[in-house]
C-alpha cells in the first residue's frame, strides 16, 4: 500500500527527475525553430508540486494527491505541461480521501485523468504524450487485475509507457523522420520512472539544481503603490474547504469588502484562495477557518515593504524585474490580457487597449498562475486573454474556472498579428460572446510571417538546414532559408501578399539594427506600397528578427 508519505516523496522524485533530464527533453524537438522547451515547461510544472509538498507531513494519499494537483495547475506552462497538470488533477480526482491505495485504486485515479486530458485538447493526436499517458494507464488496469500490489502496478505503468513511447514516431510520421520520439511522452516517462525509484525502491532522485524555477504566485506589488497607502497588511490565505461546510464563499467575499480593498477571491470545489489588503489579518484568518483548514498563510506589511523597494529601486535602477501586477476591483464592462515578450511589442499591446500584458511567447511560457494574477489585476467584469501562441493556449483556458469574481474569455489566438488583429475588431457595443466569436474570425484573416534562426541541424520539407540558417515560416510552415534575415522577409513577403492585400506590418526584433530594419521597411513600400499600407513597428522581440502581419 502507498500511504501519504510515500506518494509524496515519490513526485518529488518524479519532479526531480525529469528535470535532471529536461534538456535532453528539449533536444527531442523536432522543427529548427527555436522552441525546444518541453522538458523546462514540464519540469516547472511538477516542480511546482514538489514545493509544495515540502513541508506536508501528514500521512493522507489523497492530501498529497490533492495537494501537488493545485500546485501544478496554478505552475502549469506550455501544452505539455497543462497536460502534465491534468493527468494529475485526475488522479488527486481518483485518490480524494483515501488514506492509503493499492494498485488498483492508482490505476483507476490515472484513467480519471487521462479522460481528462483527452477531452481538454480539441483534437488529440496519437503519438504524443496522450497516447504515452493513456496506454500506460490501460496496462495498470490489467496488472491490477492479476495483482493489487502497488509497485507491481506502477512498474507494469512505467513499463508501458515506455513501450508506448517507442512506437511514437510510428503513430506521427514527422517523429519518425526526424527520428527521435515525442518530447511530451518522454517528460511523462521521466517523471513515471522517477516515481517508481521510490515507490519500488525508496529512493529519490538527486537534484542539486536551484528550485528558482517555480514561481510565488500573487507576488508583492508594493513597489508599484503610492505613498499613500490606505491598508498595511496584504494578507493572502488558501482554505482548504471542508465538504461539510454550507458557508457560501461569495458571503466571504463581501465579508472581506468591508474590512479592506484590493480583495480578489478565487475558489474551487476544495480551496479557496484570498488576497485582501486590510488593517485586521486576524479577522481574515478567522473568517478563513469557518471554511476549513489553512493550508498557507502570507501577512506582508506594504508600507514597510514600500520603505524598502525604494532604496532597493535605487541600488537597482535598469535591473529586470518580474512583473507584478496587483489585484484590481472589476469595474469596467471590458478589458483584455495579452502575451508577448518585448517591450516594443508590450508597449504596443496596451496601446491596443490592453490592461496587462504577461511576458512570454515562444520559448518563454508563462504560467497558469502568470495568467491568472494578470486576469484578477484587470479592472473589468469581463476579461478577454489572448495567449498569442500555440504553445500558451492552453494554460490560458485554465484560468477559466478558478475565477469567480469575473468572466475570462480566452480568444485562442496562436500569433502576435492574430492578436493585435484580434483587439482591433472588438466592439464595445456586443456581447462578450459576439465579441469572442467576431475576433476569432478576423484573428483567422490574417496571414502571419516569421523568421527566425534555426536552432538545430535538421532536414525539414526536403531541405538541409544547419544550425544558424535563417529561415522563414508562411502560417507556421518552413518555406525558405536563407543566410541573410532582410533576404528572407523580402521572399516571404513576395509568398504572402496578395492582390487584396491592404495592410502590411513589419515588426523587428531586439537583434535587428534600426538601419536593417528600415531597409527591410524601404524594400516592402517598393514592392508593395502602391497597394497597401506598410508600418514598421520596433517590437525589440527574443527569437525572431521579424514578424510579418499581412491582412
Amino acid at each position: 500500500m502507498i500511504n501519504g508519505e510515500i506518494l509524496k516523496n515519490a513526485i518529488i522524485s518524479g519532479a526531480h527527475n525529469i528535470s535532471v533530464q529536461k534538456n535532453h527533453i528539449n533536444d527531442l524537438n523536432i522543427f529548427p525553430v527555436p522552441d525546444g522547451d518541453t522538458g523546462t515547461n514540464m519540469s516547472m510544472t511538477i516542480m511546482a508540486a514538489a514545493k509544495a509538498l515540502e513541508d506536508y507531513e501528514g500521512t493522507n494519499a489523497g492530501e498529497v494527491a490533492s495537494i501537488a494537483a493545485k500546485a501544478m495547475l496554478r505552475g502549469a506552462r506550455g501544452n505539455s505541461g497543462v497536460i502534465t497538470s491534468i493527468l494529475f488533477r485526475g488522479f488527486s480526482q481518483g485518490l480524494k480521501d483515501m488514506e492509503e491505495v493499492n494498485g488498483k485504486n492508482i490505476a483507476a485515479a490515472l484513467g480519471i485523468g487521462v479522460d481528462a486530458a483527452y477531452k481538454a485538447v480539441a483534437k488529440p493526436t496519437e503519438g504524443t504524450i496522450l497516447t504515452v499517458a493513456r496506454m500506460a494507464y490501460e496496462a495498470g488496469v490489467e496488472a491490477a487485475r492479476e495483482n493489487t500490489d502497488a509497485v507491481y502496478v506502477w512498474q507494469a505503468i512505467v513499463n508501458k509507457a515506455n513501450d508506448a513511447l517507442a512506437i511514437t514516431p510510428e503513430l506521427l510520421p514527422v517523429l519518425k523522420k526526424a527520428g527521435v520520439v515525442d518530447a511530451g511522452g518522454k517528460g511523462l516517462c521521466s517523471i513515471f520512472e522517477g516515481m517508481l525509484c521510490f515507490i519500488k525502491d525508496g529512493e529519490i532522485v538527486e537534484y542539486e539544481e536551484s528550485q528558482a524555477l517555480t514561481m510565488e504566485s500573487f507576488d508583492s506589488a508594493a513597489a508599484e503603490f503610492d505613498d499613500d497607502i490606505e491598508y498595511t497588511y496584504c494578507t493572502e490565505i488558501i482554505v482548504g474547504r471542508e465538504p461539510e461546510c454550507e458557508l457560501e464563499p461569495d458571503d466571504l467575499r463581501s465579508f472581506l469588502q468591508t474590512i479592506g480593498d484590493c480583495v480578489v477571491m478565487v475558489n474551487d470545489e476544495e480551496i479557496i484562495k484570498i488576497h485582501v489588503h486590510t488593517e485586521t489579518p486576524n479577522v481574515v484568518l478567522e473568517k478563513g477557518l469557518l471554511y476549513g483548514q489553512l493550508l498557507a498563510v502570507k501577512v506582508e506589511n506594504m508600507k514597510e515593504q514600500h520603505k524598502n523597494a525604494k532604496k532597493n529601486n535605487k541600488k537597482s535602477k535598469g535591473k529586470k524585474k518580474k512583473e507584478t501586477f496587483a489585484p484590481a476591483k472589476p469595474e469596467e464592462p471590458f478589458g483584455f490580457v495579452a502575451v508577448a515578450a518585448g517591450e516594443g511589442l508590450k508597449n504596443l499591446f496596451h496601446d491596443l487597449g490592453c490592461a496587462n500584458v504577461v511576458s512570454g511567447g515562444q520559448s518563454m511560457n508563462p504560467s497558469t498562475d502568470d495568467i491568472l494574477e494578470a486576469v484578477l489585476g484587470t479592472p473589468a467584469k469581463t476579461v478577454f486573454v489572448l495567449p498569442n501562441n500555440k504553445n500558451i493556449i492552453l494554460a490560458a483556458e485554465q484560468t477559466v474556472p478558478l475565477v469567480t469574481d469575473r468572466k475570462v474569455v480566452i480568444v485562442p489566438t496562436r500569433t502576435i498579428p492574430q492578436g493585435m488583429t484580434a483587439l482591433l475588431n472588438f466592439d464595445p457595443e456586443i456581447s462578450a460572446e459576439s465579441n469572442a466569436q467576431l475576433m476569432i474570425d478576423a484573428a483567422h484573416g490574417v496571414g502571419t510571417g516569421l523568421v527566425t534562426f534555426a536552432a538545430r541541424n535538421s532536414e525539414f520539407g526536403g531541405r538541409k538546414i544547419k544550425e544558424g540558417d535563417i529561415i522563414a515560416l508562411e502560417n507556421g510552415k518552413l518555406t525558405i532559408t536563407e543566410k541573410n534575415a532582410v533576404k528572407a522577409l523580402v521572399k516571404l513577403a513576395k509568398d504572402m501578399v496578395h492582390r487584396d492585400t491592404a495592410f502590411i506590418t513589419l515588426i523587428y526584433g531586439e537583434d535587428v539594427e534600426e538601419e536593417d530594419a528600415n531597409k527591410a521597411y524601404e524594400e516592402l513600400r517598393d514592392k508593395f506600397g502602391s497597394r497597401a499600407d506598410i508600418s514598421l513597428v520596433k517590437g525589440d522581440q527574443p527569437v525572431y528578427y521579424f514578424i510579418l502581419s499581412v491582412e
